[in-house]
């Protein structure tokens, strides 16, 4: 019997097929699904069945609760919340409630429907034996493929959110709400609030940890200019210091030169200083007589004449 069904279908949807698109007013598209969680990927498909014609007026299904639940399963947002996130989609002209599973031709021709659109991945239809729920609309080729958006997902938002589970019930709890409103027992908060006491407490010893090796960081980045910059003042200091020497061992030289010289000819020496020898005449006098050669020394109390005689 389903056979000779989908054969009826098969030929009215030929006939369907082969009629050109009208001209004279907007194609009617449809596109359906769930849309739990409405994300900016469901967005995307959307605009990309508004945008399959210059002019097209766009219808969404969205299937019910209870259709979805016993096909797909439980959804996170209840279906009037569901409807109304697609009503204030930009893209959107018409939202169908209570949208159908598998499309048929008494539902599009009751919406007056030109083209479904929608991903080109298989969608198991109500039968449990793997068809796709797409399989009618394709054959009558009114089937037009939209692109799904990689990285995002109702299925992905929910892992993320199972995922760190305990993070979101803590933010919940501090947000006002109660453990029995979450479902979550007196030990489980208990043992959560503490967890997140320690986490918190290991993020600021990382952070304080990390700033102490900027520091280090920044202290090694200095060393080699610390250390070039001693190492030309040193040998700054070892050159001065050396040529310091070098002048004050000169200048000893000559003095103990000069000192020598003295000891060596201390006439000589008085007379280069431009003074005469008689300037030593504080220590002794000398006296000498022309009528005589007897020579006589006041200071040693004798004279050579007085031996003589």
């Amino acid at each position: 019997m389903r056979e000779n069904r989908m054969e009826e279908q098969n030929n009215v949807s030929t006939a369907h097929s082969n009629s050109d698109p009208p001209s004279d007013r907007p194609l009617r598209v449809y596109a359906d699904g769930i849309y739990d969680l409405f994300h900016f990927g469901h967005a995307r498909s959307l605009e990309q069945a508004k945008k399959s014609f210059p002019n097209t007026y766009l219808l969404v299904g969205c299937c019910n609760d209870a259709v979805t639940h016993k096909y797909k399963g439980k959804t996170v947002m209840t279906e009037a919340e569901r409807y109304e996130s697609l009503r204030h989609c930009k893209w959107v002209d018409e939202v169908i409630p209570d949208a159908p599973w598998v499309i048929t031709k008494e539902f599009l021709d009751k919406h007056k429907i030109d083209y479904v659109a929608h991903d080109s991945l298989p969608y198991a239809d109500a039968s449990g034996a793997g068809k796709d729920v797409y399989e009618f609309v394709k054959a009558i080729g009114k089937f037009k493929e939209t692109k799904r958006t990689e990285g995002i997902s109702t299925s992905d938002i929910i892992m993320r959110i199972v995922k760190d589970y305990n993070q979101y019930v803590l933010r919940n709890l501090d947000r006002g709400y109660s453990r029995k409103e979450l479902g979550v027992s007196y030990v489980k908060e208990k043992r959560l609030r503490v967890n997140m006491r320690l986490k918190k407490l290991q993020e600021k010893v990382k952070e304080q940890q990390e700033k102490v090796g900027e520091k280090i960081q920044i202290v090694a980045m200095h060393r080699n200019e610390w250390v070039e910059n001693a190492d030309r003042l040193v040998a700054g200091f070892l050159e001065m210091f050396e040529e310091g020497c070098h002048k004050m061992g000169t200048a000893i030289r000559d003095r103990i030169q000069e000192q020598l010289r003295r000891q060596q000819s201390p006439g000589s020496y008085f007379l280069q200083n431009g003074k005469e020898e008689d300037d030593s005449s504080d220590e002794y006098e000398e006296y000498y007589d022309d009528d005589s050669d007897e020579y006589y020394y006041d200071d040693e109390g004798y004279n050579d004449g007085e031996e003589k005689k």
